[in-house]
């Protein structure tokens, strides 16, 4: 398969460490968002009605489900995942310094632990 324009700047921007390091962080904050608005959806809530049970505002749960959003704190999540009867689950992994792999077909991904 033929790269892409946008592939082959993202190759080269890849090679940046820093690039590399806020790809993969931006990454796991539209997970985050992912996850929250899937649950909220699944448990049939809107976001207003899930901002009236955690006592916020439907803005605070707007941004909580926005994938630029860091600022989520432990203690919010913590009434997110309860709210949405969740299990809140963060660990500690170590660090590897080669994350990013290019599969075959130029796309990157980020490794994935079993």
């Amino acid at each position: 398969m033929k790269k892409t324009n946008f592939d082959v700047y993202l190759d080269e921007q890849m090679k940046d460490q820093t690039f590399a390091e806020r790809f993969e962080r931006a990454g796991k904050a539209w997970d985050i968002a992912l996850q929250i608005a899937a649950l909220r959806k699944k448990a049939g809530l809107s976001q207003n009605e899930l901002a009236g049970k955690l006592h916020t505002s439907q803005q605070q749960i707007s941004r909580l489900e926005s994938p630029s959003y860091e600022g989520h704190s432990l203690s919010m999540l913590r009434r997110v995942a309860h709210a949405l009867d969740a299990e809140l689950k963060i660990s500690f992994e170590p660090i590897q310094h080669s994350a990013m792999v290019a599969e075959s077909a130029g796309k990157y991904t980020t490794r994935k632990k079993s």
